[in-house]
């Protein structure tokens, strides 16, 4: 790979991640917000009480706000496959595109329908009509999500997909295989878990401040149970779903596994790192300790990863350079087969110019036999299959300690009000009102591990990053990397503002 390449490379990579962190900015509060509404409007419409629809009526403005405004970075993000990787969008293009053409014609416009009536309806539809409406945006916005993130999962552990030498693209075979996959289940609920949490410390966060101010008690009041009982439920479920997420990933991908744990040479029983601080100066292959310091809770890794509490786990190393006894590969050979199964592409090709049917169909043969590391072909030594150790490792840390903080938070605040001690316990108050950035943050280191944890492929052992780029020049990707960011930044401040002087009027009275 040339400078040039590995320059165009970086900065389509970096316009990417600047759109994907905009956007997703916007959209668990959407995922998540929506759910409450329909909870409180469900309560309303139950007990007549008042309350409980300026309630719904508040939140919902806060929704409506954050919906219109994470559509525009969600259409520029689509857009960028066709783009900026439009070699991989060649090569994919009939798997990626029909989750997300199926998300567009179904599940987009399901929520984009019915919030018209939600917003509208309210004095001219019955109560359950209208509840239904608000039901089926919450339904209709995460039905949204799962399709993308099938479209997402895919590239991850590429199942139900056949690949076709003739037109050089990959095809579905089975769509029911993509869909649910293990590894796509597993990432929806993940997912979907993160933003529920998000939205339940805005939620309860805004209603602090209020506490705090002492203004809309009663209101506030209320929110906070509502939202820090969906916060605890929530935080319990994405413990659940990221036992299956970690256990999904140890199988298909255990190299960003090994980053996530900083785990250099597999052992039997290994151990989770609770807290660590990884040395800089250590390299793949030296004898050097991983760590300056940590804390581990003995054979956890090997029991989640494998059901096994004394399950050997490979580590950067053995996956990198191989491990005879545990029947690990090294890379090299992988690489190898990788540059094997493109000959056999090119003699495929060559041989049906030809007509030669024998040469097609032995060239075929050779392909499907070694397709499975096709990708390896490109890589010019074997340690450019390691990803960002270092940001990998703290980002998933970070991200469980904070995961963690929140339940507890959930937990006292949900206690407190319940008990009619809320108002008393000004630290707490503080403490969740500035919670809300913190959910945020964790929300976006998960995507952080989940990304650049399975670099440098674009699709796993078929197409690394490098390789799936648009010709473009680099100059023309850098000026709309900065357009973007002014543009996504003024998106991202009205969006701020604006809910903010809506807090601040606070709820119709």
């Amino acid at each position: 790979m040339t400078m040039l390449d590995a320059a165009l490379t970086d900065w389509s990579r970096a316009q990417f991640a600047l759109t994907a962190i905009y956007h997703w900015f916007f959209v668990p509060l959407t995922l998540g917000l929506s759910f409450i509404m329909a909870i409180t409007e469900t309560i309303y419409v139950k007990t007549g009480n008042e309350e409980w629809k300026k309630l719904t009526k508040f939140w919902m403005t806060l929704f409506g706000v954050n919906f219109a405004i994470g559509v525009a970075t969600g259409i520029i993000l689509e857009f960028e496959f066709g783009t900026n990787w439009s070699k991989y969008s060649w090569i994919v293009g009939d798997i990626f595109g029909a989750p997300l053409a199926v998300e567009g014609i179904f599940a987009f416009f399901l929520e984009s329908t019915f919030i018209a009536v939600m917003f509208f309806g309210w004095d001219k539809l019955s109560k359950k009509f209208h509840l239904l409406s608000t039901w089926l945006v919450a339904f209709g916005s995460n039905l949204s999500a799962f399709w993308i993130l099938v479209a997402n999962a895919w590239m991850n552990y590429p199942t139900g997909t056949e690949f076709n030498p003739d037109t050089a693209r990959s095809e579905m075979i089975s769509f029911w295989d993509v869909a649910l996959s293990p590894f796509a289940i597993n990432k929806f609920l993940h997912t979907i878990s993160s933003a529920y949490i998000v939205s339940a410390l805005f939620v309860v966060g805004v209603s602090s401040w209020y506490m705090l101010k002492n203004r809309n008690v009663i209101f506030a009041k209320k929110s906070i149970l509502v939202a820090s009982v969906f916060g605890v439920l929530s935080s319990l479920f994405i413990i659940i779903t990221g036992d299956g997420s970690a256990y999904q990933v140890a199988q298909k991908q255990p190299m960003k596994l090994a980053a996530m744990e900083g785990l250099y040479e597999g052992k039997e029983g290994t151990g989770l790192i609770a807290f660590g601080i990884l040395n800089p100066s250590k390299k793949i292959a030296d004898s050097e300790d991983p760590f300056l310091t940590k804390i581990e809770i003995p054979k956890l890794l090997s029991l989640l990863s494998y059901r096994d509490a004394n399950a050997f786990v490979p580590g950067i190393k053995d996956l990198v350079y191989g491990n005879e006894k545990y029947g690990i590969e090294p890379a090299q050979k992988k690489i190898e087969r990788g540059k094997i199964s493109v000959q056999a592409l090119n003699r495929y090709k060559e041989a049906k110019i030809a007509g030669d049917t024998l040469a097609m169909n032995l060239a075929l043969a050779e392909l499907k036999e070694t397709f499975h590391d096709f990708g390896y072909a490109y890589f010019d030594h074997v340690e450019q299959i390691v990803p960002n150790i270092t940001l990998v490792f703290y980002s998933f840390h970070i991200m469980v300690a904070l995961g963690f903080l929140f339940l507890v938070i959930f937990i006292l605040t949900f206690w407190f009000t319940y008990k009619e001690k809320i108002e008393s316990k000004k630290w707490l108050l503080r403490v969740a009102l500035w919670s809300i950035p913190l959910g945020y943050l964790a929300s976006q280191l998960g995507w952080v591990v989940a990304e650049v944890g399975r670099q440098p492929w674009a699709i796993q052992n078929i197409l690394p990053v490098f390789k799936a780029t648009s010709h473009l020049s680099v100059g023309a990707v850098q000026t709309t990397f900065f357009l973007f960011l002014v543009l996504f930044t003024i998106l991202l401040t009205a969006e701020i503002r604006i809910l903010i002087k809506q807090i601040k009027n606070g709820p119709k009275e």
